[in-house]
């Protein structure tokens, strides 16, 4: 049996298969397992662990691929440096698996490619993107982040209507409403984006209150379809789009994806998909069914 899990700063997704089938989904809690200690996340695992014991032994799960950001394996390794933790609480919960630790943009190039060539992108509250040859990621522009880049997610949406917002260049029907909708007076902004624990996080939960008014204003639409423009112009341009289709992961991506496919068509981008999340896509590609 194989034990998939795809694991974000706010959710884990994770698929019990058997055969060419899926026997169970469970979601739990993120895991930022860089800071968590070895009870949280054991805690977490824990819950999901429960529910599979429901249905299987857990002496018969023989495989675990299990992604995540920033999980980078050096050569000649088995689990990264970040993952001690998490690999000791997994080894006591399955004991006879083997397991697998990769990257959320290894997660999204299975996901969206499956086992051919082709270009893979992340557009969630960051960004980022990949050309994957079929087996490992062989090319990557670098995301550089919400304050260098992150170009087409939904926090560099939020940093670019916040920007205007504080310096007034907001139409003032858009900007009234906006403030009125929440505590954004100067100080307030500054603190999150400046002094706040998750800054990026801050940004982007204005992007859904932003995507309302795409419809309403153009001055919201120049700045969604500019936020796509510029995740083409300076990320996916880098790659063979004349070869080879983008495959796109991210809840916001998903949420844009009419918007996006406008803008793409304009720079001859192909999108294979547009997923909400990698799961399913990861399920196929361990069952051998991508």
């Amino acid at each position: 049996m194989i034990l998939i899990a795809e694991s974000g700063a706010t959710k884990t997704d994770w698929c019990l298969c058997s055969g060419d089938s899926v026997v169970k989904d469970v979601r739990t809690s993120g895991m930022n397992i860089a800071v968590m200690g070895e009870d949280s996340i054991k805690g977490i695992i824990g819950q999901a662990a429960e529910e599979f014991s429901k249905d299987t032994d857990p002496l018969l799960i023989k495989e675990i691929h299990y992604y995540a950001a920033g999980l980078i394996v050096p050569e000649g390794e088995k689990v990264p440096p970040s993952a001690k933790n998490l690999d000791k609480v997994l080894r006591g919960f399955y004991p006879n698996a083997e397991i697998e630790y990769a990257s959320d943009l290894l997660d999204a190039a299975r996901a969206v490619c499956g086992h051919s060539p082709g270009i893979a992108a992340i557009l969630g509250t960051g960004s980022n993107s990949c050309f994957f040859d079929g087996e490992k990621v062989v090319k990557n522009v670098r995301s550089a982040g919400f304050i260098l880049g992150d170009e087409g997610g939904g926090a560099c949406l939020g940093k670019l209507f916040m920007a205007d917002f504080l310096k007034g260049l907001v139409p003032g029907d858009v900007s009234d409403e906006f403030a009125s909708s929440f505590k954004v007076d100067y100080m307030t902004v500054v603190a999150n984006v400046y002094k706040g624990d998750a800054p990026s996080k801050y940004l982007g939960s204005f992007a859904p209150w932003i995507l309302s008014h795409y419809d309403k204003s153009e001055y919201v639409r120049n700045l969604v379809r500019g936020n796509f423009a510029s995740f083409i112009e300076r990320a996916l341009s880098q790659y063979d789009l004349k070869k080879y289709p983008v495959g796109v992961v991210g809840g916001f991506g998903y949420a844009c994806r009419e918007i996006l496919t406008e803008v793409g068509e304009k720079y001859g981008v192909r999108f294979s998909c547009i997923l909400p999340s990698p799961i399913e896509g990861l399920v196929e590609y361990h069952l051998g069914q991508k």
